[in-house]
């Protein structure tokens, strides 16, 4: 798959490089879950500049030194000392050659040092501190473990809390991206098809590739191919998730699959593993792994109990809801059960994530300074889908989404708004919409 969007990060990229450059070393972070093309992006930015690419791999730090020794010897065109064996020693040899050449320096997987040799990050503060204001290096470091890169940049108790010049977390494509790869790669698509991809996806560039490069783009050929023996989605959740959550990841997985299954309030998560108390795992998994949210009813005041949690990304929502929670299938084959399971309970799944999608397609317009549901802490009877409130004031949008229009009653809705309108917005003018498959 051709290389997609990322405009304004490869522009920060490149402003970052050319001070490095000019000027004086710039250390850029560079976070983003797994598959969502952190790599590509900053090979792409470096394109036709000199460049050393050193990926951290579980190896001891001799070995791994060896290696980077190579690279370096190659990319350079330079002489690098065989004896040194530290990665402190390389580090600090790389810094005295940038004060004669400007490079790119590309560190992938940086929080695997956490597992070498943790002393490695002290050992880099000092020497980076001695070395960057007499050196011309654009140092970018990346890493997809969130909750050690966030704890070696942002912690103040880590030895580099403070120096990187620039933190981007990398996120999944925007909708108008999206569109614009249906239209590349499968140009009769159907809205069901876009949402499809979406679902799946949530527009993490690596399974998009997957889907494009196997010519699998309508909603049953999406299927069909997560779905199958030696899969790569099969495993995905867990293999995305385990290093993040190490041998206590039971407890976690337990409340995503709950949460994934509609089960998504604390009370009732905590009633679902027999009366557990998960408040600590639950702030975790927000503030730490951030991987769910926390959801209030729109205007909400913050001790509100009407809150739900969420998770986050759209293909572990998916992995929850039907690869871990079908195990038992998965482990004896049968593979075309599955496969029935999902396309049975596709239009019901695929219409809660087409409320997402226009909660983010409404976002990405940037015409509203507030988006969110609104609901009663008791009953559900007044739920409305989208609120959103736009940016001149006291004006609303207020959303019913249905998959298909001819299932909104615009009666009964509009009693829901006016309850809506009592309750929370008394001085707003209200405009009422319902959006389908037909709007994306």
């Amino acid at each position: 798959m051709k290389f997609y969007d990322r405009v304004k990060e490869l522009a920060e990229l490149k402003r970052i490089q050319r001070l490095s450059f000019e000027d004086h070393s710039r250390l850029t972070v560079l976070t983003g879950r797994r598959r969502i093309g952190k790599t590509s992006l900053v090979m792409k930015s470096v394109e036709g500049l000199p460049t050393v690419y050193l990926f951290v791999s579980r190896k001891s730090e001799a070995v791994l030194c060896t290696d980077f020794i190579s690279v370096i010897a190659r990319e350079l065109d330079t002489y690098v000392p065989s004896e040194i064996r530290t990665f402190a020693s390389l580090f600090r040899y790389l810094m005295e050659l940038a004060a004669r050449q400007p490079f790119n320096l590309v560190i992938d997987e940086f929080q695997e040092f956490y597992n070498i040799n943790e002393s490695v990050y002290s050992d880099m503060q000092n020497i980076w501190d001695q070395h960057r204001l007499k050196s011309r290096m654009n140092l970018v470091v990346s890493g997809s473990i969130y909750s050690l890169m966030h704890k070696i940049f942002e912690s103040n108790k880590e030895p580099l809390f403070g120096r990187a010049d620039n933190i981007i977390k990398l996120s999944a494509f925007e909708i108008p991206t999206l569109k614009e790869i249906m239209h590349d790669y499968r140009p009769k698509y159907t809205n069901d098809d876009l949402l499809a991809l979406y679902t799946f996806t949530g527009g993490v560039p690596k399974y998009i590739e997957l889907f494009c490069d196997n010519n699998a783009l309508t909603v049953d050929e999406m299927i069909d191919f997560m779905v199958r023996e030696n899969s790569s989605f099969i495993d995905e959740g867990k293999n995305l998730l385990i290093e993040e959550f190490g041998k206590n990841y039971a407890t976690y997985f337990s409340i995503l699959s709950s949460i994934s299954g509609g089960v998504n309030t604390q009370p009732e998560i905590e009633a679902a593993l027999g009366d557990k108390s998960v408040g600590g795992q639950i702030k975790r998994l927000i503030d730490d792994y951030d991987i769910i949210v926390r959801q209030r009813p729109i205007l909400a005041k913050e001790g509100t109990q009407a809150v739900r949690y969420e998770i986050l990304d759209n293909l572990l929502r998916f992995w929850f809801n039907y690869f871990d929670r079908n195990r038992s299938l998965i482990e004896i084959k049968n593979f075309a059960a599955l496969r029935d399971i999902i396309k049975s309970d596709y239009p019901t799944y695929s219409g809660r994530m087409l409320e997402r999608f226009f909660k983010q397609q409404m976002a990405e317009s940037n015409l509203y300074r507030n988006i969110g549901s609104w609901w009663e802490a008791r009953g559900a009877q007044n739920e409305i889908d989208i609120v959103a409130l736009k940016l001149e004031k006291n004006q609303a949008v207020v959303v019913e989404v249905k998959r298909q229009r001819k299932n909104f009653k615009p009666e009964a809705f509009a009693v829901k708004v006016e309850h809506l309108k009592q309750k929370v917005l008394p001085k707003y003018m209200i405009e009422q919409r319902c959006l389908s498959l037909e709007d994306m």
